[in-house]
């Protein structure tokens, strides 16, 4: 007992106590295997059992054994309490010492009465087998010994409360003189203490319960997680007792203790002397939803405060994107792919037989060979490149190096192979014993394990075989990983968007059908209703159920039969449809029939033994290309995979004909292929395993072809990397990187694009907005229905505004801003299940499951429940205390009875607020948690688009508030974290987004931000893009946005917990921007700006070009003869370029200035030959670097890059965040440009009709907010959908001495005089985008023409025409330059010359002809009339004269009329 080993008071430290806690864990687990043995005995505890007892036969031994126990004086002891106090006898030994408690009225605490129930009610039916086997008195003791077990843990809180009120006094008397139990129970809370005590009573269950046998099992290891094994009683019911109960009530005793339980006391808690009722003060309901670690407090939303709630908010969001960042789903799925993938690729391949040749010529004297290759465990390195030949030393490879040297970031993949060679011979044996006569005796000739080499597999940045994964600095700031380098591009997977093969798919496109689907062919199976004409002189169609399975097509009533069903009976109970409908009974009778007329050449009909099955397996052995397999192997390996008997096989099988019966009748919708529940998104994990897989095949066929070779005769088979070629893997994923082409899904033969994407790099906010991107592939990009349309299912998982325009539009999204994407969950959630409630599936067809909710995990029917709604609740709150992975999806369906839960890859997640637990947000004191902390308390849950539908979501805090003071009629269950999280990234920092048209900010999201110059990455040095741009001067803007906040750099030294929002999301600056018209030159999309500003460097910027060439090295040199072949770099005097800034290497020296024509990279043969890169036409400007360097395709090449500077010009374009996007028409002087009191002089000039017809208010609230926070004012945020009002902004204008309305009086700068009306001025953040009339300039007199039609080619690059079409035509014609006309559209473009006979009017061709003389001569000649004369020359496009001699090679001729002018 506690009071032997602390008999004095001064003895009893918290070392004590936890050395007798950690004992009373070994009793109560030693209680509750002894009570395993016995099953339930339900008679112990019938008071009408045994009539001689006066009730039960529990209750009588009860209290005949705590009679004798209090006579030996056991209930002396404050942690000894009697569950029958009544009319006790006293004890007969002297009383012992025991520690006093804080009050002494606190021994009169007893809550056995709650004990008494959770035991028998919640604890005893999880680890009591069901059953009676007529131990009653054993089964009584025991559970006494259970239950005084329990109760002495939980009151001794009285010691805990003791000690820990001696250690420091001073922190709990305050609490304990003003009775505040909330401050006592944080005071008493240890968390990490209390989850480590249920780890170590798992881990003690596991060991003390283990059955123990003579075999030796030293190597057998203990896992805390495997609750399969058999031990007496289940480890996690133990950690479940420990975390709900008994914690939950020693927690409620030591507030009890130190308060004193007075009778005032007990009636605060609702408690009588037995502790039978806990009703008022602390819930302690242990069905209650939430017995957490931390005490439930019942706080109210009106004492936490809508402020308080939103500042949570944003903490939560801050830490969201500090745990999981914005790309965290590639680089999960990428993860999972180098752990889990690839050794599922490999294994999924199995024993590779290789059969020899059998050519008799070739065989010799020895048998024939087999060769058996087998693929074990997988390993991979990390990325590294080799040193050179002459220092064999391999390196870490860097990103920066594969980026420098166009290398391929990628890590060596080897494989462990076994090869086994033997002999196959007929040999005869026993047949009483063997049961044949012959069979086929293996003899092994020779087996060889190593590992090999069997490619590389490209890694993505920042993943966990990257180098930069741990580095405290990475290369660039703005780096978050997330693409892959590959021959020195960066390449990124876009998300795609695929058909979820976990659930049955209804449609009703070509027939009401229901699909089981899977990737593998043979797995499939459909279900048809299907017309056929009715029986003779009777008109009409009827409908029949129909199974289409490899190939072929069967009455469903026969697949019945064939899984072991054995009446019609029992196959109308498998389906179970559950009510009368004719119609439904029609096609059932009409299936019933169908299948009769089917089989009708069957004797005995389908019904008799095992007829159905032979049928089946003959209709199947007559298809094209039938299985090996019996058709009972057949059955069990494709038929449902996943459900192992042919009872359960029936099962589900009814099941599929219910649904589609239930579709048939309008009582159950047909899916929707564009729903996200019926979606997956395929990442860079699902993507990779598809590839390597398919060039895994082709080197194992290209192995076998190359090992059958020396399985003949007398030759030796060599080791296994001679066979398997590692090439085939490494170039074939590093193709369709470079390609896009990728391997589909499910056609074998078909390769998809739009999968991998280069990474643009004009700007950070543009990188990461590409690698948020899905892709819906469709069959052609014309008219796809409903896919290009949003769904409701899109909201909050897919910005519903962000999609490009054109062919793509609605087929290329971009994910929410705090949108998640679920990785494979490994750990089997079937404990789980049963430990809430579930039965597993019964293997029989018997058995009836009629009012029960079917379980399906994963789309598998795993089991079933009664209480749907305690087990999914049950689920729910296992979820929320870290028992579930938090990405486990739950889905009570009630209208169909199931209940869905996935842990599979590929969903949608998103955090919301759960507003039940909303009340534990005051325990965290203000402190800083991660965001898993919220997850494992349950203040947030992550919900998908299937169990979002059981979700009432308030938009905001604010809602929750309307509903706590009844203006709202919903009761909700989740909260948003903010509205703008709802949008994509691109989308949710744009200011007063919600006040623009859509149309306005679809162009900034998909457009503009992705166009705008910034500061693309913070290492411009170490790389070497073929085409970036660099803003001088990059700001971040006035405004701020939740999102920018959350995603910000925090500690800011603006002030105290100041963010600087995150400063890659800008590219731009702030401008003064005027609403004007000035002098007609900002007419339309046009802008006036300051030259100025512009002069003092105002939208600055660099625009970089590199220019990239390669040589062969020393090495593919030697092996070439030809001396036009020898390419080097060099020197020389060249033809179309001037080579005056080449050094003799061929390079240009770092400063060179470049000009249009001069050569960048000097190339020659030996031969002569000029091989040089010539600078474009348009270019110019000075060399930055210059890089020389070699690849890991034995090839030398260079780099040179350019850099120029450049100021805004005429016709570069410039954009608002709002989509007001405009060229820049005029530079104004600024003395010329009006100015205010202050002497403001505006940036930016912008016409007012802007406004009205692209409907863009939100950019006149910026300007008005940005003029407020530029004179001190603090109110910032311009967050869409929790803007500040008009009247806010107004009133901070107001009190920074502005107007009200933003205008400002100016006066003209030319004249100074007063303008009379009021302008409309403030700062407004504005970007410059990428296209600058520079880049786009074009013009040409004569130049290039096409070999064929000789026109003007029309690349700007290759000096090609402008295109002048009809309305430019038009626009001549009318302004009368006919001329012009005629230059533009003949001279300068085809002109040509024919010859025209007047006498046939046809087309003279140039012929070489003889003449008298024996002469020959060259000139026009009609060959219609044989004759030289009459000829006359026409000038005529060469299009028309290509067209006459097409025309003529088809049999047609022209005749021109000629006339002379």
């Amino acid at each position: 007992m506690a009071a032997d080993a602390n008999s004095k008071s001064d003895t009893l430290t918290l070392e004590k106590v936890r050395e007798a806690l950690i004992k009373q864990e070994d009793t109560i687990i030693y209680r509750l295997i002894q009570r395993a043995n016995f099953p339930l005995n339900s008679p112990a505890y019938d008071e009408k059992t045994f009539p001689s007892f006066s009730g039960s036969l529990l209750q009588f031994v009860v209290k005949e054994t705590e009679a004798l126990q209090s006579k030996v004086g056991r209930y002396e002891n404050p942690e000894e309490l009697p569950f029958s106090p009544e009319s006790l006898p006293p004890s007969l030994l002297p009383p012992p010492e025991n520690p006093p408690v804080l009050h002494p009225a606190a021994a009169s605490i007893n809550i056995n009465g709650k004990i008494w129930d959770f035991y028998f009610d919640e604890l005893l039916p999880l680890f009591a087998a069901p059953g009676d086997d007529g131990s009653y008195a054993s089964t009584a003791s025991n559970d006494l010994d259970c239950l005084q077990a329990i109760s002495k843990r939980i009151h001794y809180g009285y010691y805990v409360a003791e000690v820990k009120f001696k250690d420091s006094p001073q922190d709990y008397e305050p609490a304990i003189r003003a009775q505040d139990r909330e401050g006592l129970m944080k005071l008493l809370t240890f968390v990490d203490v209390e989850e480590k005590v249920k780890k170590r009573v798992e881990k003690k269950a596991m060991v003390f319960g283990q059955e123990v046998s003579l075999v030796d099992n030293a190597n057998t290891k203990i896992d805390q997680h495997n609750v399969s094994e058999p031990y007496k009683v289940d480890p996690l019911i133990v950690s479940r007792l420990y975390g709900e109960w008994i914690m939950p009530l020693t927690k409620l005793v030591q507030i009890l203790n130190p308060m004193g339980a007075s009778s005032d006391a007990k009636g605060d808690i609702g408690m009588s002397s037995k502790g039978e009722s806990f009703t008022n003060g602390v819930d302690m309901d242990i069905d209650d939803s939430d017995y957490d670690d931390e005490y439930d407090y019942s706080t109210s939303l009106q004492d936490l405060g809508e402020g308080f709630l939103k500042n949570f908010c944003k903490e939560a969001a801050t830490s969201f994107f500090n745990e999981y960042g914005l790309i965290s789903h590639q680089i999960n799925s990428y993860n999972d792919f180098i752990q889990n993938g690839i050794q599922r690729v490999f294994s999924s391949f199995g024993e590779i037989i290789v059969e020899p040749g059998y050519d008799p010529s070739k065989k010799g004297d020895n048998e024939w060979r087999y060769a058996l290759v087998k693929f074990g465990k997988v390993t991979l390195g990390r990325p590294s490149f080799w040193g050179g030949s002459d220092n064999d030393k391999e390196y870490n490879m860097l990103p920066r190096h594969a980026r420098l040297q166009n290398m391929t970031y990628c890590a060596k993949m080897k494989v462990n192979i076994t090869v086994e060679v033997y002999n196959q011979r007929l040999v005869s044996s026993d047949k009483f014993k063997t049961g044949k006569e012959r069979f086929l005796d293996k003899e092994i000739l020779s087996t060889d394990t190593r590992d090999i080499t069997i490619g590389s597999v490209p890694v993505m940045v920042k993943s966990d075989l990257c180098w930069m994964r741990d580095v405290e600095k990475g290369d660039c700031d703005f780096d978050h990983g997330g693409y892959f380098i590959i021959k020195g591009a960066e390449k990124t997977f876009i998300a795609q968007e695929q058909s979820c093969l976990k659930k049955l798919l209804i449609t009703n496109n070509q027939g009401l059908t229901v699909a089981y689907r899977s990737e593998v062919k043979r797995h499939r199976l459909i279900i048809r209703l299907v017309g056929i004409s009715k029986l003779e002189n009777i008109e009409g169609v009827e409908k029949v159920l129909t199974v289409y399975f490899m190939s072929t097509e069967i009455p469903v009533w026969v697949w019945f039969f064939a899984l072991g069903v054995s009446s019609d009976k029992e196959v109308i109970d498998l389906i179970d449809y559950g009510s009368e409908d004719a119609s439904i009974l029609n096609i059932l009778f009409a299936s019933i029939r169908d299948a009769d007329k089917a089989t009708e050449k069957v004797d005995g009909g389908f019904r008799r033994g095992k007829n159905a099955l032979k049928y089946v397996d003959d209709v199947i052995k007559k298809t094209a290309f039938p299985p090996g397999e019996s058709m009972e192997e057949c059955i069990s390996l494709y038929l449902f995979p996943n459900l192992r008997g042919l009872k359960q096989k029936a099962r589900f099988l009814g099941y599929m004909v219910k649904s589609l019966l239930q579709a048939s009748a309008g009582r159950r919708k047909c899916d929707n292929r564009d729903d996200f529940r019926n979606k997956r998104l395929d990442l860079a994990g699902e993507l990779l395993e598809r590839e390597l897989k398919a060039h895994i095949g082709h080197a194992r066929r290209r192995m076998a072809k190359a090992l059958q070779r020396d399985l003949y005769g007398d030759r030796v088979v060599r080791p296994i990397e001679h066979y398997l070629d590692a090439s085939i893997v490494t170039n074939g994923i590093s193709r369709a990187f470079s390609t896009g082409a990728w391997c589909h899904p499910f056609k074998k033969m078909e390769r998809m694009s739009g999968v991998v994407a280069t990474v643009g790099r004009a700007n950070p906010l543009q990188t990461m907005i590409d690698m948020r991107k899905t892709r819906q592939q469709v069959q052609y990009t014309g008219k796809v229905g409903d896919a290009r349309y949003p769904h409701p299912s899109h909201w909050g998982k897919v910005c519903f505004l962000s999609t490009p325009d054109g062919e793509n539009c609605g087929l290329v999204k971009n994910l929410a801003t705090t949108t998640i994407v679920s990785t494979n969950i490994l750990e089997s959630l079937l404990p789980e299940l049963s430990l809430c409630g579930m039965e597993k599936l019964v293997d029989d067809t018997s058995t009836s499951l009629q009012g029960k909710f079917k379980v399906f995990l994963n789309g598998d029917w795993v089991g079933v429940c009664e209480g749907s709604l305690s087990f999914v609740s049950e689920l729910r709150r296992m979820r929320r205390r870290k028992k579930l992975p938090p990405q486990v999806e739950i889905k009570r369906d009630e209208k169909q009875g199931e209940v869905r839960v996935y842990s599979d890859a590929g969903r949608i997640l998103r955090p919301l607020l759960v507003v039940e637990n909303l009340n534990k947000i005051k325990a965290l004191k203000g402190e800083k948690h991660p965001f898993k902390y919220f997850l494992n308390k349950g203040i947030i849950e992550l919900i998908g688009a299937e169990e979002e539908e059981d979700c009432s979501t308030a938009w905001g805090i604010k809602y929750l508030f309307m509903e706590e003071k009844g203006k709202s009629a919903v009761k909700y269950t989740h909260c948003e974290l903010d509205m703008s999280f709802l949008l994509g990234l691109s989308c949710s920092i744009i200011p007063f987004a919600n006040h623009d048209h859509a149309r306005r900010v679809l162009y900034q999201a998909q457009k503009h931000s992705s166009q705008a110059i910034g500061f693309s990455t913070t290492n411009p040095n170490l790389r070497v893009d073929t085409l970036s741009h660099q803003l001088h001067y990059p700001q971040r803007s006035l405004f701020q946005t939740m999102t920018s906040d959350c995603l910000g750099k925090p500690g800011h030294q603006l002030g105290k917990n100041r963010v600087l929002p995150k400063p890659e999301l800008y590219n731009g600056q702030n401008a003064i921007v005027a609403v004007n018209v000035h002098l007609g030159f900002n007419q339309e999309d046009s802008i006036v700006m300051n030259r100025a500003s512009l002069e003092r460097g105002m939208f600055r910027s660099e625009h970089i070009r590199s220019y990239k060439a390669e040589v062969d090295n020393k090495h593919s040199l030697e092996k070439r003869r030809k001396p036009d072949d020898c390419v080097n770099f060099g020197k020389m005097q060249s033809k179309f370029g001037r080579v005056d800034n080449l050094d003799e290497d061929g390079f240009p020296y770092v400063g060179a200035n470049l000009q249009s024509g001069d050569i960048i990279i000097g190339r020659c043969s030996e031969s002569g030959a000029d091989h040089s890169i010539k600078l474009k036409h348009t270019e110019r400007g000075m060399v930055q670097k210059v890089v020389l360097s070699s690849n890991d395709d034995g090839k030398n090449f260079a780099v040179v890059s350019m850099r120029q500077v450049r100021s805004p010009c005429l016709g570069d374009k410039f954009s608002s965040m709002h989509g007001q996007k405009g060229v820049l028409g005029f530079l104004e002087s600024q003395e010329n440009f009006p100015f205010t009191v202050q002497g403001i002089v505006p940036d930016i000039v912008i016409n007012p009709h802007a406004f009205p017809s692209r409907q863009t208010p939100g950019q006149l609230l910026e300007a008005a907010l940005g003029k407020g926070i530029a004179s001190g004012g603090s109110k910032k945020y311009a967050t869409p959908f929790s803007t500040l009002s008009v009247d806010d902004i107004a009133e901070q204008l107001h009190r920074a001495g502005f107007s009200r309305c933003g205008k400002e009086r100016v006066y003209n700068g030319g004249t100074g005089k007063m303008a009379r009306s009021l302008i409309f001025m403030g700062p407004t953040f504005y970007q410059r985008l990428i296209h600058m009339s520079e880049d786009k300039v074009k013009f040409r007199n004569t130049g290039p023409v096409h070999p064929l039609t000789r026109q003007p080619v029309a690349d700007r690059k290759r000096f090609g025409g402008i295109k002048f079409g009809e309305m430019e035509r038009d626009c001549l014609i009318a302004h009368g330059a006919s001329a012009n006309l005629h230059e533009r559209l003949f001279t300068l473009s085809d002109s040509s010359q024919v010859y025209i006979c007047q006498k046939c009017e046809h087309v003279a061709n140039v012929i070489q002809r003889s003449v008298e003389g024996g002469r020959k001569i060259r000139g026009p000649y009609c060959r219609n009339c044989n004759s030289a004369d009459d000829l006359v020359k026409a000038n005529v496009p060469y299009g028309a004269k290509l067209l006459c001699q097409e025309l003529f090679s088809m049999g047609i001729s022209l005749k021109f009329e000629t006339r002379f002018a």
